[in-house]
């Protein structure tokens, strides 16, 4: 099995805001996406569209969380990585395992989606 991408569906009012937190957080590009009947947009890393945005209205935000608790990535540049939320007024907090030698940044998006970015090997 191979990962695809995964869709966040928002009202219109914050749509465009997510699409520019992962464009500038992540370094993601907008692209080509089909004519489907809703808004939405593709953001590729590379040549593959790893996440989806699309305008839901009638979808709300949940107070209590579901069972899925967050989504991961794996990055280089930690020192660059958190220089860069801070400079963009994200809050955030790292921890670390030892085991694997690694520092986990936790962060939310602005639709509240948690997310964590791991950096391996980086001190």
């Amino acid at each position: 099995m191979q990962f695809e991408h995964f869709n966040i569906s928002t009202p219109l009012a914050l749509l465009e805001k997510v699409k520019e937190f992962y464009i500038e957080v992540f370094s993601l590009e907008l692209g080509f996406r089909p004519n489907f009947s809703d808004h939405g947009f593709w953001l590729y890393q590379g040549e593959q569209p790893i996440i989806h945005l699309s305008q839901n209205e009638t979808r709300q935000g949940c107070s209590a969380p579901g069972f899925l608790d967050h989504l991961a990535f794996r990055l280089t540049g930690r020192d660059a990585f958190t220089d860069k939320l801070s400079a963009l007024n994200i809050e955030y907090h790292i921890k670390l395992v030892p085991q694997l030698n690694m520092q986990q940044v936790f962060l939310h998006d602005p639709s509240g989606i948690k997310l964590e970015v791991n950096f391996v090997n980086e001190s």
